[in-house]
């Protein structure tokens, strides 16, 4: 029999987790949306949101 490959050998206490976040930003000639993809880590989801400069 074949033996089964496990791969729970990495430190998860390591790891960071991401998210992926989008954005729609309102283009101020045409009134059209544009939208803004990122993958952030999850714990600048909030950072993230408040920037509207972009």
């Amino acid at each position: 029999m074949a033996k089964k490959v496990v791969a729970g050998y990495r430190d998860k206490s390591k790891v960071k987790t991401f998210s992926k976040v989008i954005r729609p930003i309102k283009n101020p000639e045409t009134g059209a949306y544009t939208y803004k993809e990122d993958i952030i880590p999850s714990d600048m989801v909030a950072e993230f949101l408040k920037d509207k400069k972009d």
